[in-house]
C-alpha cells in the first residue's frame, strides 16, 4: 500500500492511498478514523475522483458519524465505572 496524497481540511486529516487495484481514503480525526475503499471500476479510480467525492455534504457527515463515535465510546467508558448499585451497597466489603 502506498500513499498516493493527501486533502487539506481544517479538522480532519484525510489520506489517500493505492493498493493493487483499490483507492482508499481514511478519515481521522483523534483516535477515531473512517476508511472507505473503491475497486477499480467502480468510478473512484483517480485521486481526482476522490477529491470529487469528498464534497462538503460528504465531509459533514463523516464529522458527525465521527462525534457519534466518540460518543458511543464515551458512554461504554461511563457504563463501566458507574458503580452498581444493589440492597447491600451500605454494608462492609466480605473480608475472607
Amino acid at each position: 500500500m502506498r500513499i498516493v496524497g493527501s486533502i487539506p481540511h481544517p479538522r480532519l486529516k484525510i489520506t489517500v492511498f493505492k493498493m493493487n487495484d483499490r483507492l482508499s481514503v481514511k478519515l481521522e480525526s483523534g483516535l477515531y478514523e473512517q476508511t472507505y475503499k473503491f475497486r477499480q471500476g467502480s468510478g473512484v479510480d483517480r485521486f481526482e475522483d476522490i477529491q470529487t467525492l469528498l464534497a462538503p455534504g460528504f465531509l459533514e457527515a463523516v464529522e458527525r458519524d465521527l462525534e457519534r463515535m466518540h460518543a458511543r465510546v464515551m458512554e461504554g467508558l461511563h457504563k463501566q465505572d458507574a458503580p452498581e448499585k444493589d440492597a447491600g451497597a451500605d454494608e462492609f466489603d466480605l473480608i475472607l
